[in-house]
C-alpha cells in the first residue's frame, strides 16, 4: 500500500462510478482514481502495472469475472497477494451468505453501497481515513 497510490474502483455501473467519483473529488482525496468495468480488466491492470495502489474498492455483482472471483484469483496469485493491497467491497450485494463468502477470503472490510450522495460520501471518508492512518508492511512503497 502507497498512502499516495492510486485508489482502485472495480464497478460497471456508471451512475455508481459517478458518484464514487463525485465523492472523491468533494472530500478532496489527492489519490488518482483508476475504474474498472469487471474484476478481469483490473486483475490485468494489477498484474502488469508498477504503481503501488493505496486501496482497491470493488463491486460483487459484475459481468466477466465478479468480485469475489477477483477476490481468489488475488489471494492465488504471490505477486499480487505480497503486494497487500487492502481489499474492500462496497455493494447492495448484502445476502449474509454473500458476505460470508467474501469474509472466508481475505478482505478488509464489506460495506453496503448507499442509496444518498451523503450516504455514500460518509462511508468513502471512513474507509479513506482507516487507511490512511493505518500502519501497513508496504507503506513506503
Amino acid at each position: 500500500m502507497s498512502i499516495k497510490g492510486p485508489i482502485i474502483s472495480i464497478e460497471d455501473d456508471t451512475d455508481d462510478q459517478f458518484l464514487i467519483q463525485s465523492v472523491i473529488e468533494e472530500l478532496m482525496i489527492p489519490n488518482k482514481l483508476i475504474f474498472f468495468a469487471n474484476g478481469l480488466e483490473a486483475l490485468l491492470y494489477l498484474e502488469t502495472t508498477q504503481e503501488q495502489p493505496f486501496l482497491i474498492i470493488c463491486d460483487i455483482n459484475m459481468p466477466v469475472m465478479n468480485g469475489l472471483e477477483l477476490r481468489e484469483r488475488i489471494d492465488r496469485n504471490e505477486y499480487l497477494r505480497k503486494k497487500a493491497i487492502p481489499f474492500i467491497f462496497l455493494s447492495t450485494a448484502d445476502n449474509p451468505l454473500v458476505i460470508e463468502t467474501a469474509y472466508d477470503s481475505t478482505i478488509q472490510g464489506f460495506f453496503k453501497k448507499e442509496n444518498s450522495f451523503h450516504e455514500l460520501k460518509s462511508r468513502l471518508k471512513i474507509i479513506y481515513d482507516y487507511w490512511q492512518c493505518c500502519l501497513h508492511p508496504n507503506l513506503h512503497v
